[in-house]
């Protein structure tokens, strides 16, 4: 991928002043509720994967059941990578407050639709609107982060969105075991949470007029064209990135099933430790004082070697050792990618690139069960399929290493900023 490897740096703008107070409280409820909000399409993602195979045994009948329940789970993310790209132009028309607020409501009707439904179809459709959702509130909470804070402090919240990311996940798949024990449908109860988000988001966050926001073009004698050619690579190794990433939410409870483990809530708790480890991953990531480019080959290796253990494991305990080891390296590899990306986006340019960023990212999320189903279909285990992704995350971390040595790239920009 010659495009992702070597861009021109891009200056971040320390001096400026952010619009609105960074301390006190209302900046600490202004940045939870900014984190809250980020971490809703993560609620999307994992808070069923413990109870997949309870959903699978109930729609066993159903024709195609083994495809389609795994697409309850990600079916949303494809509706975020559709509409991701289009997203900044209708916040932008619309007010990031006022769509922010109406999408948490909807993530709740949504959210909560299959307590009520039958039909699988119907369930399906109702996580597609949830997707809908999602990338209206992601949008609007990345560009207030953008709105409200500026230079190295917005470096950092977008890097706290990632860990508070996490460590959500860590509670979802818990709290989703958990909630599963009672039955496959009452995790559903959860997406209401959102309905206590919105009153505090219309009260709470003041809007980007409100804020003293304004746009200013960049210095130079004339408009930059858009990255396209920086952008490309990175938004084509963060959609590998992203299967790579929910390898394990999505099929660890399948994993384990297959080696004889029933019990959702334990299938949640070994998920969970696994999670905790990807918060890990970020927070080692936040910490180290190195540029992200030149560490993604070491840890997209870290990841396949997680792979293959989770491959050769017999038993729960070394499937779970296995898992650990690659969600430390995921922990690690959505924020090196994220801010990867960022760091090859001006400011008149970040609004777009994000949405690209974040299209290439939920269309990996979507497409990581049929790979594997399809992997399966052709190894014969899913166990298999997963070795080999970790092949390919082995041949990928070669080739971009190669690529930055012929490249004899040496990364001059700015370093994400250490969080507190």
């Amino acid at each position: 991928m010659p495009g992702s490897v070597s861009p021109s740096p891009v200056a971040v703008d320390d001096a400026a002043p952010s619009p609105v107070a960074v301390s006190g409280p209302a900046h600490l409820l202004r940045v939870t509720l900014l984190m809250a909000g980020s971490c809703l399409p993560i609620l999307g993602a994992v808070l069923i994967a413990p109870v997949l195979p309870k959903m699978q045994d109930y729609f066993a009948a159903v024709p195609g059941a083994k495809a389609l329940v795994p697409l309850a789970l990600t079916v949303p993310a494809l509706a975020l990578a559709l509409l991701a790209p289009f997203a900044g132009v209708i916040v932008d028309r619309l007010g990031r407050k006022r769509l922010l607020v109406v999408a948490t409501l909807l993530y709740a009707v949504f959210g909560t639709a299959p307590l009520w439904l039958q039909s699988l179809g119907a369930i399906i459709a109702s996580r597609a609107l949830v997707g809908v959702a999602e990338a209206a509130i992601m949008t609007c909470c990345t560009t207030l982060i953008g709105d409200y804070y500026s230079g190295q402090r917005r470096v950092k919240y977008l890097a706290l969105q990632t860990m508070c990311a996490s460590a959500s996940a860590t509670v979802f798949f818990v709290l989703g075991g958990a909630a599963g024990s009672a039955g496959w449908r009452v995790p559903f109860w959860v997406y209401g949470v959102s309905l206590v988000l919105a009153p505090l988001m219309a009260t709470a966050l003041p809007s980007s007029a409100a804020a003293g926001t304004t746009v200013t073009e960049a210095p130079g004698p004339s408009r930059r064209s858009f990255p396209w050619r920086q952008l490309a690579g990175i938004c084509a190794l963060t959609f590998f990135g992203a299967m790579v990433f929910y390898t394990v939410p999505v099929e660890m409870s399948y994993l384990l099933d297959d080696l004889g483990v029933k019990n959702t809530g334990v299938i949640g708790l070994a998920t969970a430790i696994a999670s905790a480890a990807t918060m890990g991953g970020a927070i080692t990531f936040a910490r180290l004082k190195r540029s992200p480019d030149p560490m993604l080959p070491a840890v997209l290796a870290v990841c396949a070697v997680g792979f293959g253990l989770m491959f050769l494991a017999g038993n729960a305990p070394l499937l779970v050792v296995g898992a650990v080891v690659n969600c430390v390296g995921t922990g690690m590899l959505l924020p090196a990618l994220l801010t990867s990306a960022m760091s090859r986006l001006s400011f008149e340019d970040r609004g777009r690139g994000t949405g690209l960023w974040t299209a290439a990212f939920f269309g990996g999320e979507f497409v990581c069960p049929l790979v594997l189903l399809a992997g399966e279909s052709a190894v014969g285990t899913l166990a298999g399929a997963v070795g080999v992704l970790g092949v390919a995350c082995a041949l990928v971390a070669g080739g971009v290493f190669a690529v930055r040595r012929r490249a004899g790239a040496v990364d001059s920009r700015p370093l994400p900023e250490q969080l507190a």
